[in-house]
């Protein structure tokens, strides 16, 4: 799959938004009942003819916040179109930042369209518009920015074939595998990323194939680009045991090959492998994660890697809802790199040898398809290289700060009556 058949494959995608959109105006058809969870994790069995298709199960949203049914239109010779949307702004005030970013700013933090096929052997999915990817401890990127130096317009976009009961292939532009935090801000506990977060890929071009395992395991394996590279080298695979409310995964990919190739999308850790274990207990109100990463980018005198180093990282991140739809989410993280001060290691964080704390607390209350949270969040840098952290000096080893979302996401309440 190279790059040219990634152009391909987008602009089929963009196609298909458009098409969507004029199909909208169309006579909906009968919308799919709410369903008690926010994204479906296995594919649902195939729906009767006089029902709208469930979502296909794309982007994990591990709460608080909650996603609407999808709009349904007869597309006519297209069959049935599930459409979803969303729009939110974002404001962010922080002290110590680095030279390029600013103390305050506010801006459109999500404008997205969710179009797909969600019936029959043959599906597809597309995700097309703006984004950003807020992250603790570093600059701010607006949408425009972001859209442009990571994933472009149509970030997710994907084939899906049922070739089985319980095994489906996936191929086209693919969210990764790996760690439990996911790209985009609506679909975790907090407004933005953390750290622990920032050592993994995020969106991949690749095949995959999901095979559901009797009545409790589900697996997925990948070949892909890694941190999107268009280098076809990487293998990433992920397990998940589910049982009541407890819920175990583990996640691990790797590097096969090796590339020099770097942009913002493709960090040096492209060149690395990672393993993560996550455990997730869902029961009434409580959402209880804490999870385990190690990540290795190891020596490769030949792309400049003098000495490698490795991440080593973990968190918990807890969510408590209450009544008339307020929840608080919460998050520690610990992260330490390997290496010494001033040494030749390669640098995965604050500088060799570095690590860091975070907190984050996200008071949050949504009503139907209005949503309004707040993040509120501290860093703190240890043993760094003077320079790589924060302030205008990058010598500041604390940042805070506190960012406000609100959102308003659409789908069967567009044609309610």
């Amino acid at each position: 799959m190279n790059s040219k058949a990634m152009i391909i494959l987008r602009s089929i995608a963009g196609a298909a938004v458009a098409f969507a959109l004029v199909a909208g105006a169309q006579t909906p058809a009968p919308s799919a009942a709410p369903s008690s969870t926010p994204a479906a994790q296995t594919p649902a069995p195939a729906a009767p003819a006089d029902a709208a298709p469930a979502p296909l199960s794309t982007f994990v949203l591990t709460g608080p916040l909650q996603w609407l049914p999808p709009a349904v239109f007869d597309a006519g010779p297209f069959g049935k179109l599930s459409v979803n949307g969303i729009i939110t702004g974002f404001a962010v005030g922080q002290n110590n930042p680095v030279p390029g970013d600013d103390t305050k700013e506010a801006t459109l933090s999500n404008g997205q369209i969710f179009i797909q096929k969600a019936d029959g052997k043959f599906q597809w999915y597309v995700q097309a518009g703006e984004y950003t990817m807020p992250t603790l401890g570093s600059p701010y990127l607006d949408a425009q920015d972001t859209v442009k130096d990571f994933y472009g317009p149509v970030p997710v976009a994907f084939a899906k074939i049922a070739t089985g009961k319980t095994t489906t292939w996936q191929i086209g532009a693919l969210p990764t595998l790996m760690g439990a935090e996911s790209t985009f801000t609506y679909q975790n506990f907090d407004i933005e990323r953390g750290l622990v977060w920032a050592q993994e890929n995020a969106v991949n071009h690749g095949i995959q194939v999901n095979q559901t395992l009797g009545k409790y395991v589900t697996a997925s394996v990948s070949w892909n680009d890694g941190y999107y590279s268009n280098r076809y080298s990487w293998l990433s695979g992920s397990v998940t045991f589910t049982k009541g409310p407890h819920s175990l995964v583990y996640d691990g990919m790797g590097n096969l090959g090796q590339t020099a190739f770097q942009t913002l999308a493709t960090p040096v850790q492209n060149n690395g492998y990672m393993h993560v274990v996550i455990y997730t207990y869902t029961k009434g109100a409580w959402i209880v994660q804490p999870y385990f990463q190690y990540g290795k980018v190891p020596t490769n005198t030949s792309i400049g890697i003098v000495k490698g180093s490795s991440a080593t990282g973990g968190a918990l991140s807890v969510s408590r809802a209450f009544k008339s739809g307020f929840a608080l989410p919460g998050r520690f993280e610990y992260i330490a790199t390997s290496g010494a001060l001033d040494g030749p290691d390669v640098n995965l964080l604050y500088g060799p040898g570095s690590s860091a704390t975070s907190f984050t607390v996200t008071p949050t209350y949504q009503k139907g398809g209005f949503y309004f949270r707040a993040d509120f969040a501290v860093v703190h840098a240890m043993d760094y290289t003077p320079g790589f952290v924060f302030g205008s000096a990058g010598t500041d080893d604390t940042q805070f700060r506190a960012v406000g979302e609100f959102g308003f996401i659409f789908g069967d309440n567009i044609v309610k009556k």
